[in-house]
């Protein structure tokens, strides 16, 4: 029998492939947490815009779920993302590993881990792969995302 906490991350990855940010932001507690390479730790408003701007921008999102596990206090999948990166029109294929952590059936801390040049050269091409592992450059991405984070939260403040 499927643990509770294991439906929750498959349900939250369906709905990324469906593209539904609110079914998404349903998973995640008041006080949650989200890290990743690109837009580094947000609090839980941050990572419910996060995914809804993801979600708005991405029209070929394919997700792939696997490897999941869950019991009741931690979690972890393997997860791929497959998309446009819209800024430069190239292919991605980001294989990200996933850990969680649940209180009372929802998501209090998510932690997504990726290979950032590899992403880079994905994303960027060229530049990207020759200059992909330079700190200066995961800065500019960061920079880059939070950026757009921000605008993104200004215009939807209900987010």
């Amino acid at each position: 029998m499927r643990h509770a906490n294991e439906a929750l991350i498959q349900h939250f990855y369906d709905a990324l492939d469906r593209r539904d940010s609110a079914a998404m932001a349903a998973c995640y507690a008041d006080q949650a947490r989200f890290a990743d390479p690109v837009f580094g730790e947000l609090d839980a408003p941050a990572v419910r815009a996060m995914w809804a701007m993801l979600c708005e921008r991405a029209s070929d999102l394919q997700v792939a779920v696997s490897d999941i596990e869950a019991d009741d206090r931690r979690g972890s999948a393997r997860w791929i993302a497959s998309y446009t990166f819209t800024r430069t029109g190239r292919p991605v294929r980001n294989v990200i590993d996933a850990a969680f952590a649940f209180e009372r059936g929802k998501i209090v801390s998510h932690n997504d881990r990726f290979d950032l040049w590899r992403w880079a050269g994905m994303a960027l091409g060229l530049k990207g792969r020759l200059f992909g592992w330079l700190p200066s450059v995961h800065n500019a991405i960061r920079r880059d995302a939070g950026k757009g984070l921000q605008a993104y939260r200004r215009r939807h403040p209900e987010q």
